[in-house]
């Protein structure tokens, strides 16, 4: 089994000699010169030490056994050996390859589980080449919005990915309001961080603008790692990978027109590897997307997993079973799930909240079988129940019927405890909810909060004037 285990591995990190396409032809956003020089400044103290101070000190250490927290709390006694360290990075964009190694742990996504598939590998990074990598992260993230596209939402400093729902959700309000058809395929990219390629990594930097030294120093960090695989706390000998990291257009897109003679084209949206692209619903259009797939997967070795991926019409389509076959993937329907959020679903529905309420549920029926005294049962609800809903609140705002369902769940639990029992209650909700300065509990009401985190769009609409989202709500609205 450890051997079969470790073969499926290596076969994962390993590269086909095959052809690629060439990424010659393709026009990047690029760094000016200036910026790139940025990027291969000298290491200085007080960045090394402003990152080290920035990392999660307590996180599972790697092969050398050290935890963040070390360095951290030893940083005079050690740091010394680690600007040392930092120097000849600099100077010879390399360092010992020991400390590259990484240890991949399995842990199971569900219980039971069986097959490898069942298991999520976790890798777990030498803490010295950990903060290496954070350093070079900061440096980069300086300049991340200047190559990376605006229909990208993760990783760009300013950019949520509520973002990317919220103008997902526009775009098919859009086209309902306008009775327009169209179509949204939601792509499945397989093991997308396992299977960039190398060579293509480094072609898009370079047409990007990243100079020689910081070409140099990528390639070194994601050449020499080296992977060994915890089975039962034991670790399998390692093995080196040969690709992936470690965690104008033919198409007619949607074209969003607002009241007046402005007008915006969205074609796509992404956070990380998860994207949806909208395209009229005919053959043409699908067909100049499923070529510019297969050139995708040519030229950067990922995979796209049509078994995974769909097809969703929106509005009226007579032949999306024969688009869905023109693609290779399965046909899907509104509303769905996109990033986690209702996608294509009525904002006022009742039944997008049906998740939420199942969640609390299931908490609740875990703290049942447990004694809880009611100190302990109003942290519970501070901390645990009322951040449930949080993140769909920051999207939606939540029907009354359902905030008095998740209010009446914590208010009988409050008093009931787990078994959430019909006793009396012996102060009202909306004093409990009051601040404790008032001689409340300080538990916060569901309306308040979900009235707060949709007036944080008030904010960053008059804040944020260049962010794709505001660019969008503009121009469809006026």
């Amino acid at each position: 089994m450890r051997e079969g285990i470790v073969s499926a591995f290596q076969q994962v990190l390993s590269e086909d000699p095959g052809w690629r396409a060439d990424v010659e032809g393709l026009h990047f956003k690029c760094l000016s010169s200036n910026e790139a020089e940025s990027l291969e400044v000298q290491f200085t103290e007080e960045e090394i030490y402003a990152a080290l101070m920035g990392m999660n000190g307590d996180k599972a250490p790697g092969p050398d056994g050290f935890t963040i927290a070390f360095w951290q709390s030893s940083w005079e006694l050690v740091k010394e050996e680690i600007m040392e360290l930092f120097r000849e990075f600099y100077n010879q964009c390399s360092f010992a390859n020991s400390l590259n190694s990484t240890f991949i742990v399995l842990i199971p996504k569900k219980g039971g589980a069986e097959d490898l598939g069942d298991f999520r590998p976790i890798s777990l990074v030498g803490s010295l080449y950990k903060l290496l990598a954070k350093v070079l992260a900061n440096r980069l993230k300086k300049v991340l919005n200047k190559v990376v596209s605006g229909d990208q939402n993760a990783f760009v400093r300013g950019k949520q990915i509520l973002d990317a729902s919220l103008m997902a959700n526009e775009v098919i309000d859009f086209w309902h309001k306008r009775k327009e058809k169209g179509l949204i395929c939601k792509l499945d990219i397989e093991k997308a961080y396992d299977s960039i390629n190398w060579k293509f990594l480094m072609k898009v930097l370079v047409k990007m603008g990243f100079g020689s030294r910081w070409l140099d120093w990528i390639w070194w960090c994601i050449s020499t790692a080296k992977f060994s695989v915890m089975i039962n706390g034991v670790p399998t000998g390692f093995f080196s990978n040969f690709k992936g990291l470690r965690q104008g257009d033919p198409l007619s897109r949607c074209k969003i027109k607002g009241r007046g003679e402005e007008e915006m084209i969205v074609s796509h949206m992404l956070f990380a590897d998860d994207t949806i692209i909208f395209c009229e619903a005919n053959k043409e259009q699908v067909s100049a997307l499923s070529w510019i797939l297969a050139w995708f997967e040519a030229a950067s070795g990922l995979r796209i997993n049509l078994d995974k991926s769909v097809l969703i019409p929106v509005g009226e389509v007579e032949d999306i079973e024969e688009l869905a076959v023109e693609l290779g993937c399965k046909v899907g329907v509104l509303p769905t799930v996109y990033l986690g959020l209702p996608l294509g679903a009525h904002h006022k529905a009742v039944s997008i909240w049906d998740g939420v309420e199942e969640r609390m549920r299931k908490r609740l029926a875990q703290w049942k079988r447990h004694y809880i005294s009611k100190g302990g049962r109003i942290i519970l609800i501070k901390c645990a129940m009322a951040s449930l809903p949080i993140y769909i609140m920051s999207l939606f705002r939540m029907p009354k019927s359902v905030v008095r369902r998740l209010e009446k769940l914590q208010r009988d639990f409050l008093w009931g405890g787990g078994s959430l029992e019909r006793k009396a209650h012996l102060i009202n909700w909306e004093v409990v909810c009051t601040r404790r300065e008032k001689g409340g509990f300080g538990l916060r009401k569901i309306d308040s909060l979900n009235k707060a985190l949709l007036g944080k769009w008030v904010w960053r609409f008059a804040v944020e004037k260049d962010n794709l989202w505001r660019l969008m709500i503009g121009v469809k609205y006026g």
